[in-house]
């Protein structure tokens, strides 16, 4: 039931994601405008992300997720309204709202997860997991496109609506309770400040968060300069640029595969670890073989092949947190991860575009590479060979 919530969900975002991005720029024909949704999308998740996580340890995870889908729903109404130009501070007050309940969603769903299924069969869910977030990417985006073209801003919004519906029914027919041990809740300041020393006193916390930080500055690189990159070195159109990233996805689903099959022999660690190795080549590979030879087509091949170590990465990393941390601390810790992955994707972003007209666009895109190779080297060298869950963080220390 969860993970089918979760291809349902998450194919609903991509419909939105890709129908807004399409309709706002034909409604405004402004780039600034466009991203400016992409900032209302992203600020919440910096802002919000670690008190988000703090509340959902003091909630009923399952419930937190039913009713974090109903009012996703619900704030998609006002999309129904927008018509014009003058009428796009709607969408970003729509894409504000949305983000901010989603804080509460996600960390509340990764923190259920360990509760269904047995420890050795934790890295195979979470691969399943990131398995379907390609698959909603691959079939969200392609639906997302055709419901902004047949139907424009109100086609787009109900899809999405209707998947938020669909889930939270998912959800609210999973047996297991969501609900923590009754205990005398601290006050919800000395809660969070004990998550924030939580994520800088224990080494595997502190570990991954780095990781995070680091990766998470390539990401927000390579979204900015990814289309630079395919039109400008690779001289490809822009249904080569589309075929890149679709193939992406593929690898990552043949990836979610290798994960799930592989996970409980190797181990979270090393399938983190050497996936974020394998992953740092992979995008060395593919961002610097055109200064050799600039055809398109090993883009495809190399982008495919790196999908597979991404999997893998996501798998062994979600499931190191989550054996490595106390049920009662997992939803402050996912907080904290998105939120530092939220600070890392803007300010790559933001560096992207500065750093690529000095420096050209190669050698910045190329750090995606160098970040996750270096990153992957620390959670091997630094990450002990078995996690055991720390102990709870009170305010008294």
């Amino acid at each position: 039931m969860l993970l089918s919530a979760g291809l349902v969900s998450v194919t609903g975002d991509w419909i939105l994601l890709t129908g807004l991005a399409y309709q706002v720029y034909r409604l405004t024909g402004s780039t600034v405008a466009s991203g400016l949704a992409v900032l209302a999308g992203r600020a919440p998740q910096l802002l919000l992300g670690t008190v988000a996580g703090t509340l959902v340890d003091r909630w009923n995870r399952r419930t937190t997720m039913i009713v974090a889908n109903l009012l996703l729903a619900a704030g998609l109404t006002p999309l129904l309204l927008v018509r014009h130009a003058g009428q796009v501070w709607i969408v970003y007050l729509v894409l504000l709202v949305e983000t901010c309940v989603e804080q509460f969603f996600t960390p509340a769903e990764a923190a259920l997860l360990p509760r269904l299924v047995v420890e050795d069969e934790l890295v195979t869910a979470n691969a399943l997991d990131g398995q379907n977030r390609n698959i909603a990417r691959l079939v969200g985006a392609a639906l997302g496109g055709v419901a902004a073209g047949l139907g424009g801003l109100p086609a787009v919004a109900l899809a999405d609506l209707a998947s938020f519906l669909v889930a939270a029914a998912l959800v609210a027919l999973i047996r297991t309770s969501g609900a923590l041990p009754r205990t005398d809740p601290e006050p919800p300041l000395r809660s969070w400040l004990a998550g924030l020393r939580l994520a800088v006193r224990e080494p595997t916390v502190r570990v991954v968060l780095i990781f995070f930080a680091v990766t998470a500055l390539g990401e927000g690189v390579m979204s900015t300069l990814m289309a630079p990159w395919v039109s400008d070195v690779l001289h490809g159109t822009g249904r080569a640029y589309g075929l890149i990233m679709a193939v992406q996805a593929a690898g990552g689903i043949v990836g979610g595969v290798v994960a799930a099959t592989l996970g409980h022999r190797i181990g979270a660690r090393l399938l983190f670890g050497a996936g974020a190795v394998l992953f740092g080549l992979g995008d060395l590979a593919l961002f610097l073989y055109p200064l050799v030879a600039p055809a398109v087509w090993p883009a495809g091949v190399l982008i495919a092949l790196v999908g597979l170590p991404g999997a893998c990465v996501v798998a062994g990393a979600l499931t190191v947190l989550q054996t490595a941390t106390e049920d009662g601390e997992r939803g402050r810790v996912f907080g904290a991860v998105g939120a530092v992955g939220g600070l890392g994707a803007l300010l790559g972003t933001v560096g992207a575009g500065t750093l690529g007209a000095v420096l050209g666009i190669v050698p910045v895109i190329a750090s995606q590479g160098a970040g996750y190779l270096l990153a992957g080297i620390l959670v091997l060298a630094a990450l002990p060979r078995r996690t055991e869950p720390v102990r709870p963080v009170t305010a008294a220390g």
